[in-house]
């Protein structure tokens, strides 16, 4: 029975991004009702379980910390894309669109899913483990791109509001450029043991579950799919976010919140994957998915958003308010003293929850 299970579990998940592919290209750019809407949002689910799906399949094959970068910066790619086809189509209200999405990111993977990482693997395992100097190194970086991108902005004095001149902005992206690729390299070349799951005494693990991985063609398979998913996942909630602005104006929330919502959508990959991996007590490829995907949405978002300003004609306001500056501030100091340990309990759970939670109320009511 399980092999024939297997079989058909594996076209199910291969057929979903190409069901959901195909919904996109019919709904693409037309007014669509209820009844669609509730299609959409369906297959929408489907394409994210069928993206962590093959996201998994890939990380077994290659093994930490590569499995956690290809499905990183597989969404962050995508993220880039949709953010710059808002702001051609959004006018002068999409100027702050980057910014808002880039924080948004942040704040989810750095309190959202590392805080319900540690709250799964805690739940579980009691007191949970990880590898603290690649994890305090990763955090450095979100920390510096985070500062150097957002932060910066709002106090320099060369463009009036929180914009950098074009020279400004040019040293902005090939610093974020360069530390990024610096941490890949530290993460997968020079010190990648930093990055592998311990065990619950703290010795690093070479090798990642027990079961067979996948050959090299399964992997490649369920590597095109991961990417038709994320395309599925990142079009359709396109698709959906007229409505999910009508349901936002509908309760009283500003419009500023869809990109909250939609960047809920785009991480829910993500999300359920390290979700996935703190439940087999593997917190430190839950940490790896988070990290990952908070620096590269800045390290790989502003440099190609600062080429494209060439050609886009809205402004691109990246500075933070003073509000989003503390959530910042208070999230890294936080972090810090989550990671330098080296290991956690459902208490640091429950603060990076907290602080995830009054990110998202006060998004709702600024």
């Amino acid at each position: 029975m399980a092999d024939a299970a297997g079989p058909r579990t594996t076209l199910m998940w291969r057929a979903m991004p190409v069901v959901a592919l195909v919904a996109l290209v019919a709904s693409w750019g037309r007014d669509i009702g209820l009844a669609v809407v509730v299609l959409v949002a369906l297959l929408l689910a489907g394409a994210v379980l069928a993206a962590v799906h093959h996201a998994e399949v890939v990380a077994h094959r290659v093994g930490e910390p590569f499995g956690s970068l290809v499905l990183a910066v597989a969404v962050t790619v995508i993220e880039v894309s949709l953010i710059v086809t808002l702001m051609l189509s959004g006018g002068a209200e999409a100027a702050t669109l980057a910014r808002d999405t880039v924080f948004a990111a942040v704040m989810i993977t750095v309190n959202g899913i590392l805080g319900l990482s540690l709250l799964l693997g805690a739940r579980s395992f009691g007191t949970v483990r990880f590898n603290a100097e690649g994890t305090g190194g990763a955090l450095a970086t979100v920390a510096t791109l985070a500062t150097v991108c957002l932060v910066l902005p709002t106090v320099t004095e060369g463009e009036p509001g929180p914009e950098f001149t074009p020279g400004q902005l040019a040293f902005a992206a090939v610093a974020s450029l360069a530390l990024y690729l610096a941490f890949v390299v530290t993460q997968t070349v020079r010190h990648r043991d930093f990055f592998l799951p311990v065990t619950r005494k703290g010795a690093v693990l070479t090798e990642d579950e027990h079961a067979d991985p996948p050959t090299a063609r399964e992997a490649l398979v369920s590597l095109g799919f991961l990417l038709l998913s994320l395309v599925a996942v990142v079009g359709l909630a396109k698709v959906e976010s007229p409505a999910i602005e009508s349901g936002v104006l509908a309760v009283g929330l500003p419009v500023s919140f869809v990109g909250v919502v939609i960047a809920l959508l785009v991480l829910l990959p993500e999300t359920l994957a390290a979700a996935n991996a703190a439940r087999r007590d593997r917190v430190q490829t839950s940490l790896n998915l988070a990290m990952g995907s908070a620096m590269a949405s800045i390290g790989l978002t502003i440099p190609t958003l600062a080429v494209a300003s060439i050609w886009i004609p809205t402004p691109l306001k990246l500075g933070l308010g003073t509000v989003q500056i503390v959530l910042l501030a208070i999230t890294v100091v936080s972090a810090v003293l989550t990671v330098v340990p080296g290991r956690a309990t459902r208490l640091q759970a429950s603060v990076h929850l907290t602080l995830f939670a009054a990110f998202l109320f006060l998004a709702m009511s600024p």
